[in-house]
């Protein structure tokens, strides 16, 4: 080699090793900080799944298995119904003889590759490769065959009828109180023979009739090594289904429908922008942020929807049509998240609600309404509070009188018992007249109607949850001129202080006769999930369940002093039990610090409340600890029961440095950010920027703050503050700055006596 090319060479190579980290190293875009595996493992419950969908989408799907470490797939999976649900249909593709042919098929697999907006995965035994992508309605799967066998698609509806009928799938599984999903079905190539399985034999049949399992297989030969596959779902029949198909996806292109969906979450998760932090820290932000884009779903298709609340297909009115939204965990940071980032579709969501209040039977809010109507479950009904602080922050597009009339029934007419949609009773007749629910004692039999069999009456849960809807009522009576109303429910809303304990400052329950309950236990009496007393939390949640009027709730306690003690140690309190038995009892309460709960929504706003007693250094040092501590990129990142977005909007909250303590005050509490520099997109083109430029995990304590350029000596700001854009300043350091944020006078108006 001559010396000129020798020179070359070396030119050649140092110019590669300069080039090409910086080629192999391209910007991430926000959805690939997404790892839809985080928190797929925890302490007991199964708090995420690996979700495949777009936002708010009414198609959702992920790899159908017993559980994340479970070694097989139950087939391929089509749609997933509610959060929690199976399938509603499964497809299975096999290649071999007709003695393998089963309704589902269970799939040794590898090489699993989940996004927000696809999938792929090797089926090894198999030897299929499966790709698939999905749209709001409809989706394509694109499998590639790799033995020399017969091909089969096993398409099963675990209730309901499948047929092939003018080149494509057709039919419906049944789920819940009439409602059905029907699918529309296509293949790239056609199917040289079609058959049903009928006792795990192939019959001759192209319509398989209701029933369980029923199954239909399309079979190929051995010369077809791959098959496109296209689908859409629908809730009012199958021809809208087919609608739905086409209107999305005209072809078999995958890699198409794979970029759109990346687009549409780009788009959705860059309403934030996060910049400082880790890569840890902002693969859990935004895996929080997609997260809450899992529930409500909007089920409008082509202006119409299927309403489970009347069995009925209704007109739109060109406002989509929302639900499968908890609202008993979503109200506390999933909604105003919403207001915030997306206030249309929240105003569509609340006038959604009203729709189903008036498709029902009763004039009634919802409590839990899901795809096959409302479930009311839990305890409370918090719907009002989403209605309140949607008003109060602004957002005007939904009718408030009928939303306050249908608020009001559900909290006088219907029955407080927990678990019910019965009419209100004995139980509700003695809160109305006494002020708390009565409390069963150890033992006593349950006489009461209205009650769930299988529930138990949560008194102490269900009197604070109820004085906090009946504030939400009385500001409402007040936005409406309802003043008699107004002062009627205002006097109710401090139905707490019925069973406040003087002498140990929990909320303790009391029997018929007014009398505290006793000998009693704050940690584990009330039975399994301390139900009879409580719900899920245990009195030590509980003690901090009055977020419409934390001061009254500090004087009741005796003051700054010793709310701050009481706080403390709540963080310190040891369990009292081993782990083995406190779970036991306890499911839902995991992520413990001490008898504090990280993994369940009554808990989000306990570390927030350091603020309102002068000791907002308190505050900015448990919230990060909490985030680093229970919140990780890693399988079981997620510390509890993740209901689809109400736990996560708490750690994208926190993650942005500040939280809505009180939904129904339009006032934001501020903590400690993860990063240096947080953008939110608002949607009249303004933008909201939280500074902090030298915050690490190291640097989280606040120093000194601006609001738009002035001094911030509290910690909070107003929502009119964010949503006409601006900047909040935020001096961080090593050690807490035990002055700042203290002012007394600086503490917000969160009540009126």
């Amino acid at each position: 080699m001559s010396h000129n090319m020798k020179k070359y060479s070396l030119y050649a190579l140092i110019i590669s090793i300069l080039i090409l980290p910086a080629c192999s190293h391209q910007r991430k875009e926000p959805v690939d900080y997404v790892n839809p595996y985080m928190g797929n493992i925890s302490h007991l419950l199964v708090p995420t799944y690996p979700t495949i969908h777009l936002p708010n989408s009414m198609l959702r799907v992920y790899p159908e298995r017993s559980d994340f470490t479970s070694d097989l797939l139950n087939g391929l999976p089509l749609i997933v119904t509610s959060h929690r649900g199976s399938s509603a249909f499964s497809l299975s593709s096999y290649q071999g003889n007709e003695e393998g042919l089963k309704p589902v098929l269970r799939y040794s697999y590898d090489l699993e590759e989940i996004t927000p907006y696809s999938y792929y995965v090797y089926l090894d035994e198999q030897q299929t490769e499966v790709e698939y992508a999905v749209s709001h309605q409809s989706a394509i799967y694109s499998i590639n065959f790799n033995k020399k066998e017969p091909v089969s698609l096993i398409l099963n509806s675990g209730n309901g009828e499948l047929k092939w009928q003018d080149g494509a799938v057709s039919g419906y599984q049944n789920l819940q109180n009439n409602t059905k999903v029907y699918i529309h079905f296509e293949t790239d190539v056609a199917p040289g023979s079609i058959g049903i399985l009928k006792d795990n034999k192939l019959e001759e049949n192209q319509t398989v009739s209701n029933g369980i399992n029923a199954t239909l297989v399309l079979r190929y030969s051995s010369e077809i090594k791959k098959l496109n596959i296209r689908y859409g779902i629908s809730f009012i029949d199958e021809d809208q289904a087919r609608k739905n198909l086409n209107r999305e996806i005209q072809d078999y292109d995958l890699n198409a429908i794979k970029s759109k969906g990346r687009s549409v979450w780009n788009e959705t998760l860059g309403k934030i922008n996060v910049e400082g932090g880790s890569e840890d820290e902002k693969t859990v932000f935004y895996t929080s942020l997609y997260r809450t884009f899992e529930r409500p779903v909007s089920i409008s298709e082509d202006g119409r929807y299927f309403s489970a609340f009347d069995g009925n297909v209704h007109e739109d009115g060109g406002r989509p049509f929302f639900t499968d939204d908890w609202i008993w965990d979503s109200f506390r940071a999933h909604h105003p998240l919403n207001v915030l980032i997306d206030p249309e579709k929240e105003e569509n969501i609340v006038h959604s609600f009203i729709k189903m209040a008036e498709q029902m039977d009763n004039f009634w809010m919802p409590t839990f309404p899901e795809i096959t109507g409302d479930s009311r479950r839990m305890n409370s009904n918090h719907g009002v509070a989403t209605v309140l602080d949607a008003w109060v922050k602004g957002l005007r597009g939904f009718d408030l009188a009928r939303a306050y009339e249908a608020c009001k029934g559900a909290i006088t007419e219907k029955t407080l018992a927990p678990w019910s949609g019965k009419p209100a009773g004995e139980l509700d007749r003695f809160y109305k007249k006494h002020g708390f629910i009565p409390a069963l004692r150890e033992g006593e039999e349950e006489t009461i109607p209205e009650v769930h069999s299988f529930e138990r009456r949560q008194p102490v849960a269900v009197t604070l949850g109820t004085a906090y809807d009946e504030w939400c009522l009385a500001k409402l009576a007040e936005e409406l001129g309802k003043t008699n109303e107004s002062d009627y429910f205002f006097k109710r809303s401090i139905n707490y202080r019925n069973l406040f304990h003087p002498e140990t400052h929990f909320f303790h329950p009391k029997d018929a006769e007014g009398e505290f309950i006793q000998p009693f236990d704050y940690v584990f009496s009330g039975g399994q999930g301390a139900r009879g007393y409580y719900g899920e939390n245990n009195a030590w949640i509980y003690r901090w369940d009055v977020q419409h009027n934390i001061p009254d709730l500090i004087e009741l306690m005796g003051g700054d002093n010793v709310f701050i003690k009481n706080l403390d140690e709540m963080f310190s309190q040891p369990l009292g039990k081993s782990k083995y038995t406190f779970y036991a009892q306890l499911p839902d309460h995991t992520g413990n610090v001490g008898q504090f709960s990280m993994a369940n929504e009554p808990s989000l706003h306990i570390p927030y409340l350091y603020n309102y007693a002068g000791q907002p250094w308190k505050t900015q040092k448990r919230i990060r600890t909490l985030i680093n501590q229970w919140f990780r990129n890693d399988l079981m990142g997620v510390p509890g029961d993740e209901d689809g977005g109400g736990m996560s909007a708490f750690v994208v909250f926190s993650a942005m440095g500040f939280y809505p303590i009180t939904p129904g005050i339009p006032v934001y509490t501020i903590g400690s950010p993860l990063f240096s520099k947080i953008t939110i997109k608002l949607p009249n083109d303004k933008q909201f920027t939280i500074s902090a430029p030298n915050c690490n995990e190291k640097n989280k304590y606040i120093q000194r703050a601006k609001l738009n350029g002035k001094e911030l000596n509290s910690p909070w700001f107003t929502h009119g503050d964010l949503v006409n854009g601006g900047m909040l300043e935020l001096e961080m350091g090593a050690y807490p700055n035990k002055e700042w944020g203290t002012d007394p006078n600086a503490i917000p108006e969160t009540f009126r006596n």
